[in-house]
């Protein structure tokens, strides 16, 4: 049917990107300079080159004013001669917007240059942190579909054991119904492990244009000393001040009068009645705040409400800071604890099994509890695994958050 063709072909198009696995391993200093190629971060780049050349043309005068012309030409009797006021003027104007309100632009358009790339180094320290989960989650799902794999040989290995049993005339028709579920809950394990590998490489592509094979980094938190300025959004909402201050300068510098110059040199003809003659005229001009009240006032008014937003902005981003990381220190010391409660479980189960085995060996007991014995070290084991993957994730997500020296 060719509406199947099409759909298949459509869905082979759209997943053939992500089955794309990896030929070498990649160093992690590869992976970060592919990470610091990423078109978010280029943007940032040029932003911030966008706003430096900005700065540097708001010191800059506006271009001069040449004027040429005629004045008082009579139209009915047209003549350069026949008339004292006729003239031939070539001028030039040039204006000097105060260099105050000049300086306070240029420093806008720098500190946000500054502040565009703060925001970069942010950016890039957060999309390391999710690289670093991301290969761990990667070693998450394979240690996970090594331990459901071992599982299911495991329950066939029950299986037998309850298979014998049923055989010798012992009750025993249950345990295989349970054996069964039990399997059926590891096949979707798999299914479940297979899309988080799919969702993973796909979103690794994203980041750094491949599926690496990269060891993973050990992840190790860094120490915070307190400060707030140790936060990479903190230092970016200190640099919404600086830029609000400019603001503010900026409408400062309005009431101070902008100023310009003109120079015009005229020429006339000599006629009849009258000689001919050269002359300049100068003149100067400058603004007069008479409607401040209406115009820059509100403007100041505005530019240190904005201040004041900006300066909010800073506590809140430093106390979102500090929460943020004690909430990821959390994350990363309770899967610690976690890890280590499972580790005492499966030396408990482990002890359990021994004593199971004497048993059997005397020849009293069964081997089905020796197998559901190792069959919850392999759960616990996984439970492990998706431990450390959430302690190496929160690790590096509180790494991200400062600046590293």
């Amino acid at each position: 049917m060719p509406s199947l063709r099409n759909f298949a072909l459509l869905c082979a198009i759209l997943v053939a990107p992500f089955m794309v696995m990896p030929v070498a391993a990649q160093s992690m200093d590869e992976l970060e300079s592919r990470l610091g190629d990423h078109p978010s971060l280029a943007a940032l780049t040029y932003q911030a080159e966008a706003n430096r050349e900005r700065g540097q043309a708001a010191t800059a005068l506006p271009d001069p004013v040449v004027s040429v012309g005629i004045n008082n030409f009579p139209i009915f009797d047209p003549s350069f001669s026949d008339f004292l006021p006729t003239n031939k003027a070539i001028g030039v104007r040039q204006e000097f917007p105060n260099r105050a309100g000049r300086e306070a632009r240029a420093g806008e358009a720098r500190t946000l240059a500054a502040q565009s790339d703060l925001v970069r180094s942010a950016q890039l320290a957060a999309l390391r942190g999710e690289l670093i989960a991301l290969l761990h989650e990667k070693v998450r799902i394979e240690k996970q579909r090594t331990l459901a794999e071992r599982r299911n040989a495991k329950y066939d290995e029950l299986t037998q054991v309850v298979e014998t049993e049923i055989n010798a005339g012992r009750p025993a028709v249950f345990r295989l119904a349970e054996i069964e579920s039990e399997r059926t809950g590891v096949s979707r394990i798999l299914v479940d492990l297979d899309r988080e590998i799919t969702q993973i490489n796909a979103r690794l592509i994203d980041l750094v244009g491949l599926v690496p094979a990269t060891p993973v980094p050990p992840v190790v938190p860094s120490d915070w000393s307190g400060a707030a300025m140790d936060f990479h959004a903190v230092r970016v909402a200190e640099a919404s001040i600086r830029v609000a201050d400019m603001s503010v300068d900026g409408a400062k510098a309005a009431w101070r009068p902008n100023w310009g110059a003109q120079l015009t040199y005229q020429q006339r003809e000599s006629g009849a009645n009258f000689a001919g003659d050269d002359w300049v005229s100068g003149m100067v001009t400058f603004s007069v705040p008479l409607w401040a009240e209406r115009s820059q006032a509100p403007r100041l008014r505005a530019a240190k409400a904005d201040r004041a937003s900006a300066e909010m902005r800073y506590q809140a981003s430093a106390r979102t800071s500090a929460a943020r990381f004690a909430s990821e220190a959390a994350a990363w010391r309770a899967a610690q604890d976690n890890i280590a409660v499972l580790e005492r479980n499966i030396a408990a189960v482990q002890d359990e099994i021994a004593a199971q085995l004497t048993t059997y060996e005397s020849g009293v007991g069964d081997y089905a509890p020796i197998i559901d014995g190792e069959i919850a070290i392999l759960k616990l084991r996984s439970d492990i695994a998706t431990e450390a993957a959430r302690m190496a994730a929160a690790i590096a997500r509180m790494n991200a958050l400062l600046v590293q020296s």
